[in-house]
């Protein structure tokens, strides 16, 4: 992917924790006339890393070369083994959504995104079912319906990345898409995924999890969104809510709240993800909320 001339810029970067780290990365900043409006930091004891996320603009409105200024950082913090990234904060992460037949959470992030509170921008919608068609089209989404069975699920998955790829999407957002990626998709994968997972991980997996958690008496519900991986439900988790329920609670009412919190967790995700905010800690993520 390109870099660009940028006006406002979020740093990420990650390193050994050790001391001068974040006075260097400061006064690197300020050589280049840059005036910082966020800055978040954590010290991870597990791990013995340093992450931070600084958003900054120039002093006088004029642009920084995104080129010029990573490889400058790199060469005058080259002590402190960096490992950062760039971006343009107004630019909006180009997304690819999959979706299968529960369409509420892909409805919700359209709506936001169409009324300018999301920063994505949705290049296309990926769906083995033809049910969301209407809808995404309505919004003047791109719309590839691409059934899916044993037989065809190779086919199918490499149509898939091609419009992952053709869209240059740096973000797949799976939005309830009930079918199981394969190692071979995921491997070939250069954009990030995220997924929206219907239970409070680790949790009820599989069919009906709502009706598993009645069955269970369960007091509490919930939804979790993660990064995709090879291990299934397995990745780092970012975003995660609950609900508390009752022994009155029915099936289909626990599966209306449940419906909803999906909806905000996945939101919420999306949010973090595309404004730089989340940082992969090993199996975990730092999060700056």
């Amino acid at each position: 992917r390109f870099k660009m001339e940028a006006e406002k810029v979020i740093l990420q970067f990650s390193c050994p924790d050790k001391p001068g780290v974040l006075a260097a990365v400061t006064q690197f900043l300020f050589n280049k006339d840059a005036f910082m409006t966020e800055v978040s930091s954590f010290s991870a004891h597990d791990t013995k890393r340093f992450f931070n996320r600084i958003a900054f603009q120039k002093s006088d409105s004029s642009s920084f070369n995104l080129d010029t200024l990573e490889n400058d950082f790199l060469t005058d913090l080259n002590d402190f083994n960096i490992d950062c990234s760039f971006y343009n904060a107004e630019v909006p992460c180009r997304t690819v959504i999959a979706v299968s037949k529960y369409s509420h959470c892909l409805n919700d992030i359209i709506h936001r995104w169409e009324v300018d509170a999301l920063p994505i921008d949705i290049k296309a919608i990926v769906s083995n079912h033809d049910d969301a068609r209407s809808f995404s089209e309505w919004n003047k989404i791109p719309y590839h319906h691409l059934p899916v069975s044993t037989e065809t699920k190779k086919e199918q998955e490499k149509l898939f990345k091609d419009i992952i790829d053709d869209n240059d999407a740096e973000l797949v957002i799976l939005a309830r898409y009930m079918q199981i990626l394969s190692p071979e998709f995921l491997d070939g994968l250069t954009s990030d995924c995220i997924n929206i997972h219907h239970s409070f991980l680790p949790g009820f997996k599989g069919a009906k999890p709502y009706h598993q958690a009645y069955d269970r008496g369960v007091k509490i519900i919930g939804a979790t969104a993660h990064y995709v991986t090879d291990d299934l439900d397995e990745g780092p988790i970012i975003e995660q809510d609950i609900r508390r329920v009752d022994h009155s609670t029915s099936p289909e009412s626990m599966q209306q709240s449940g419906y909803d919190i999906e909806s905000s967790v996945l939101l919420r995700a999306v949010r973090l993800y595309s404004e730089r905010r989340i940082m992969l800690n090993g199996i975990k993520t730092v999060v700056f909320n």
